[in-house]
């Protein structure tokens, strides 16, 4: 599932190719998905110039001249810049958002995901699934002390809450496990039950490893590519995640697997205490 690195490295992607031009239409082959696509998503975005795009969470907000797309990967989607006239469409590409001789073609197997549009009219930051969200994990807002007043309430173990996303956006599975590995807290952890200066370990190592991921271009489950078509590379260095039974890089015991929720959870039951 594609997570804040690999939706912010798209963005990057998609702004570095196409960023400021003008687009010349769209080609939508599928409307099918966890909101409906526009059938006329080409008549809406002819001529219109891409101003710049926005993250929020995992959501992908393009302005355009009179209006916005709001976009979500979804489970299995990945957005793509290729040549419309040499690059034939394959299975599941759905929609293509068309810039001259480049398109950002929307991959998605699935179908979890979406892109509708907005008009000028309506606020982007209100509509009811990014307006829900927690803090950035990056903003100046998401500190030990509002973490730690926000979790008061809930006695979900911390990995369960964390990946809510009602505190914090962006921390998937695979950064969440690698997060509690590195701030040393048991996934299995009341959130309630942590002191505020755990939680400062741990609001520092949701940064490093988000940081990490983006340097290293997000992760490879599935066959996440960027929007410029590489591969990322940051679960070849990943210390506890998919690493059941291998020893522990701190203490050499072997790395434990949960479920939790449905999730896969991999920690250091030695290294990573209640």
């Amino acid at each position: 599932m594609p997570e804040l690195p690999e939706v912010e490295i798209t963005r990057l992607g998609i702004l570095k190719r196409v960023g400021g031009r003008r687009c010349t239409g769209a080609v939508v082959r599928e409307t099918r998905f966890r909101k409906s696509a526009p059938t006329n998503l080409s008549d809406l975005l002819t001529g219109q110039r891409l101003r710049t795009i926005e993250r929020r969470g995992k959501y992908l907000i393009w302005y355009f001249d009179q209006g916005y797309i709001v976009s979500h990967l979804g489970m299995s989607g990945v957005m793509r810049i290729v040549d419309p006239k040499t690059t034939e469409p394959v299975k599941h590409d759905h929609i293509d958002i068309l810039f001259g001789d480049l398109a950002v073609r929307y991959h998605d197997p699935r179908r979890f995901g979406f892109v509708i549009w907005l008009p000028e009219s309506q606020d982007p930051y209100e509509l009811p699934e990014i307006a829900k969200l927690g803090e950035e994990p990056f903003s100046d807002s998401f500190t030990a002390s509002r973490l730690h007043a926000a979790l008061t309430n809930t006695s979900l173990p911390i990995k369960e809450a964390m990946l809510t996303g009602k505190y914090v956006v962006g921390v998937g599975n695979i950064y969440c496990s690698e997060s509690l590995f590195k701030a040393r807290i048991s996934p299995l952890t009341p959130a309630n039950k942590i002191s505020k200066e755990r939680l400062e370990r741990l609001v520092t190592a949701i940064r490093e490893v988000l940081t990490l991921s983006l340097k290293e271009g997000g992760s490879t489950l599935k066959d996440f590519v960027s929007a410029e078509g590489e591969q990322g590379y940051f679960t070849l260095n990943a210390k506890v995640y998919g690493k059941e039974g291998k020893p522990c890089a701190n203490c050499g015991r072997p790395i434990k697997k949960i479920i939790q929720n449905g999730r896969a959870t991999y920690y250091c039951s030695n290294c990573q205490r209640r």
